[in-house]
């Protein structure tokens, strides 16, 4: 079997550690992601998805324990240099849509390729891109709050596909929307991921879940269930 594009291995998170108040967020957790594998993270509130989250898109570190992205040791690396690998690697999108109320959708989405210093005619081409691939190339110009939720929310998509990062890392990403477009997001994940973009989906919502290929469910900090990759793994091993 390939090696893993992610890999944690005994990951723990511990805010307080040593006092009376220790909460430990994530604690001891194990388990590997495939290239181009769409994987939800599931588990109740408080279970550590978020946590989770927040390390597998190196936003933050454990507190002990390795995890190795693409063949990098990238736990104990500094800011600078996990926020370049964040960059290079890793699009997000968050339930509360995150954009600039006074940019427009094409400045919102023109903004990691800002950060990744893609300049001028480039860098607009490529949000216009996927601002097409989202279909809402005719609303470019429109700011955040003269569009619906769901527009908002294919804007935020846009801007994390636009640097075509391997990784495309989905917090709840229907959590605001009706179930109509919560599908039609849904499908778009759905499409990046036949096309070849690794897909992890954090939600508590179970038919969002089983839309993935396989789901990593979460309690109280430990993996309980990782439906089959990681035992796989661990057998061959």
């Amino acid at each position: 079997m390939d090696e893993p594009l992610i890999d944690v291995r005994n990951v723990h998170k511990i805010y307080n550690e040593g006092f009376e108040n220790e909460v430990r967020a994530l604690d001891g957790v194990d388990m590997s992601i495939g290239k181009g594998e769409y994987v939800a993270i599931v588990g109740a509130s408080g279970s550590g998805k978020s946590t989770l989250m927040n390390i597998l898109g190196c936003l933050d570190q454990p507190t002990y324990g390795e995890y190795i992205l693409n063949g990098e040791l990238v736990s104990d690396l500094p800011d600078r240099k996990l926020a370049r690998i964040r960059n290079r690697n890793i699009g997000f999108i968050f339930q509360g849509f995150n954009l600039l109320p006074s940019l427009s959708a094409l400045e919102n989405v023109e903004l990691p390729l800002i950060y990744q210093g893609i300049r001028g005619e480039l860098r607009h081409e490529m949000a216009e891109e996927a601002l097409v691939r989202v279909g809402l190339e005719a609303r470019k110009k429109h700011k955040p709050g003269e569009m619906s939720g769901g527009q908002q929310q294919r804007v935020a998509i846009a801007r994390a596909i636009a640097t075509k990062p391997p990784i495309i890392m989905a917090d709840e990403p229907t959590g605001n929307l009706d179930s109509r477009t919560g599908s039609h997001v849904v499908d778009i994940l759905k499409s990046l991921n036949a096309e070849g973009s690794t897909i992890l989906l954090i939600t508590h919502d179970t038919d969002i879940a089983e839309m993935a290929k396989r789901q990593i469910r979460l309690m109280d900090g430990r993996v309980v269930d990782a439906d089959g990759w990681y035992e796989e793994r661990a057998v061959g091993t």
